[in-house]
């Protein structure tokens, strides 16, 4: 079993206590959202896009991100993860800025509601709505979907969306270490269901906020791993975590997509933890596990 160097163990550490005690000693979403607030806020100014603003993609809030405003620039469709119950656009601003800013890409970056208020299907269809504007305000440019755990499931089901409701066209999907099977059965999360920032007990909780009908854990927009039919999607990159209880999630998912035949490139951080490519400012390799998702995305969509 891989162990994280003394550096990462001191940052997983620091970021666990940190971070409320979900599904456990705190269960209800407003002091959940109130703990979280009341940490204070990164000292650093923002990396400055050339364009970034506020939009409304028929009903659901969106920031884009324009590094370059070339007509030709490609697109990003982006969905923030956190349980489908955590974060929002502010969470991940400095994410998409990066992205957007490595890539040439334009980054939408998504607004959809949030369980327990708002459980499935609200994200993804929030974030198909958002698709369908991105693709109407950028016609003609090639498009992506990218994601980060619980965004990385909305990515994925944004294939299947596009493909069954006749479009958008989609060219990439870049999942980051995602979020795929509720029924969260495979070894790692036994193997990392403690100790490693991200919990069994977090993931227990937020998939209970997001599908509370058991019937529902079943649907392929909410289970893609476990129950979709993956023929025919985009080329995919997928980047897994070694210490994550999610890594075999994200492991399953690009075996399952080789089988489909569909395109796939996948890298594993074996000493890396959950969320760690938002990290890179703190640590080497997540700086250089980022530059190298980045790059990806970006030959992947031919950005000048």
């Amino acid at each position: 079993m891989t162990h994280p160097s003394p550096e990462v163990r001191a940052f997983i550490d620091r970021a666990a206590a940190a971070f409320p005690p979900l599904g456990t000693e705190m269960t209800d979403i407003a002091e959940v959202r109130a703990f979280l607030a009341s940490r204070p806020a990164p000292a650093l100014p923002p990396l400055p896009v050339a364009h970034v603003r506020d939009d409304d993609a028929g009903g659901v809030p969106v920031r884009v991100y324009d590094p370059c405003r070339h007509e030709d620039a490609p697109v990003v469709l982006f969905c923030h993860g956190g349980g489908f119950v955590l974060c929002d656009l502010d969470s991940h601003d400095d994410f998409c800025r990066r992205m957007a800013d490595a890539t040439g890409a334009v980054v939408v970056s998504v607004d959809y509601r949030r369980a327990p208020e708002h459980p499935f299907p609200a994200g993804p269809e929030d974030a198909y709505t958002a698709l369908l504007w991105t693709a109407k305000t950028f016609p003609g440019r090639r498009t992506a979907v990218a994601g980060d755990s619980a965004g990385a499931n909305l990515a994925t089901v944004l294939t299947l969306l596009a493909r069954e409701r006749g479009g958008p066209e989609l060219a990439f999907q870049a999942l980051y270490y995602p979020m795929l099977d509720p029924a969260r059965s495979r070894p790692s999360h036994r193997e990392n269901a403690r100790g490693y920032f991200l919990t069994a007990d977090h993931l227990r909780w937020y998939w209970d906020s997001y599908l509370p009908d058991p019937a529902r854990r079943t649907d392929p927009r909410a289970a893609p791993l476990a129950h979709a039919d993956l023929t025919g999607l985009p080329p995919a990159h997928v980047v897994t975590a070694g210490l994550d209880p999610l890594r075999d999630d994200g492991l399953a998912y690009a075996e399952a997509l080789t089988a489909a035949r569909v395109p796939v490139q996948a890298h594993h951080y074996a000493g890396m933890f959950h969320g760690f490519l938002s990290m890179a400012a703190a640590l080497p390799e997540a700086a250089g596990a980022r530059e190298t998702a980045f790059a990806t995305l970006r030959t992947a969509l031919g950005a000048a």
